[in-house]
């Protein structure tokens, strides 16, 4: 199975004219997005925070986090954006995707906006 990737615009909710468009991987294994540091900082981002996150290959790193808008296929939303290294791919988590109503079509490689958000789980016999 290939990649998927969205234009996302990361803004600095304290002055939203400052912004950063990237083509974000989209990572369901993910639960927060990833943006590389110089991109947070141009934008007048800091870290606001640090939290432990789990790598790919099942390392544990310390890693500073920031909030931000998040921007994407028509949606905005707010959330927790990962500093990364310099030269790291700019990574879109579920958390974002889901708080936009977006689901991932595996299948098509393709991002499709649900007709409504969720606010309850459908029981079993419910349609």
């Amino acid at each position: 199975m290939g990649a998927t990737h969205v234009t996302v615009t990361i803004r600095n909710p304290a002055e939203p004219s400052r912004s950063w468009d990237g083509l974000f991987l989209v990572d369901t294994g993910a639960t927060d997005c990833l943006v590389p540091r110089s991109c947070i900082e141009a934008i007048g981002l800091k870290p606001e925070g640090q939290r432990v996150y789990e790598t790919a290959d099942g390392r544990k790193i310390r890693m500073d986090f920031s909030r931000a808008f998040i921007e994407f296929m028509g949606d905005l939303t707010a959330g927790r954006i990962i500093i990364g290294d310099e030269g790291t791919e700019p990574l879109l988590g579920v958390t974002a995707l889901e708080s936009a109503g977006i689901e991932v079509d595996p299948l098509n490689q393709r991002l499709k906006k649900l007709p409504a958000l969720r606010l309850k789980r459908l029981s079993a016999g419910t349609r």
